[in-house]
């Protein structure tokens, strides 16, 4: 099966099958958000990434198996719509990044700060605290041992671009450090990013645009 990452609101979701974990990518909601299901290939344990919107089409992705987890990347409400729904459906645990907690309004049963690994089933995750979009957001490396990795990044990096700061210049600058220094620093050109809204890409993609990103301020 070929993984694209195309995804659109209404439409199906796509898979992404690794050898250790199962990646399901659905777009919900008015802002187009992206939701991700992460699914532990030997235990078949889940985590969910932002329960952005629509409970209905995020608790049928996760299926009659549930969720362990929901990992909130940051504290802008369109990433949490159907979080109420999703846990009380399920009885997941919930992580955000610490500073982010209390801008999130379902309680946060572990605040995440960088370099917390966070688990589903065999399969770690790495948090990478990020600042700037937003005080905690944060971002999450699973480092594939059988391939690259895989990074999820909310909304602090996109193809084009580091997550919305054009109206911060010090946010800006805090978040590009961020990404550069904790990303496109320690991980290779072949990982591959799933961003909180739109198409997937690759740090290799957008390396070369780095010096331009810190030019244009945005």
């Amino acid at each position: 099966m070929t993984y694209s990452g195309a995804v659109k609101v209404g439409g199906p979701a796509d898979v992404h099958e690794l050898t250790d974990l199962m990646i399901s990518k659905v777009a919900v909601g008015p802002m187009d958000n992206n939701s991700y299901l992460l699914r532990c290939r030997a235990t078949g344990e889940q985590l969910l990434i932002d329960a952005a919107a629509e409970p209905a089409t995020l608790l049928r992705l996760i299926g009659d198996d549930s969720i362990a987890s929901v990992v909130t990347t940051h504290r802008h409400g369109d990433h949490w719509q159907a979080l109420a729904e999703v846990v009380a459906a399920t009885g997941a645990r919930t992580y955000a990044g610490a500073e982010d907690v209390e801008g999130i309004p379902v309680p946060t049963d572990v605040a995440v700060h960088d370099g917390d690994v966070i688990r589903v089933g065999r399969v770690a995750l790495t948090a990478r605290h990020l600042v700037g979009h937003t005080a905690g957001s944060i971002a999450l490396v699973f480092d594939d041992p059988h391939g690259h990795p895989h990074l999820f990044t909310g909304d602090c990096l996109f193809p084009g671009g580091v997550g919305n700061t054009r109206d911060d210049p010090a946010a800006f600058a805090s978040l590009l450090h961020d990404v550069e220094t904790k990303l496109f620093a320690v991980l290779p050109d072949e990982t591959w990013v799933y961003p909180g809204h739109g198409r997937d890409t690759t740090l290799g993609a957008e390396r070369p645009h780095l010096a331009e990103w810190r030019r244009r301020g945005w």
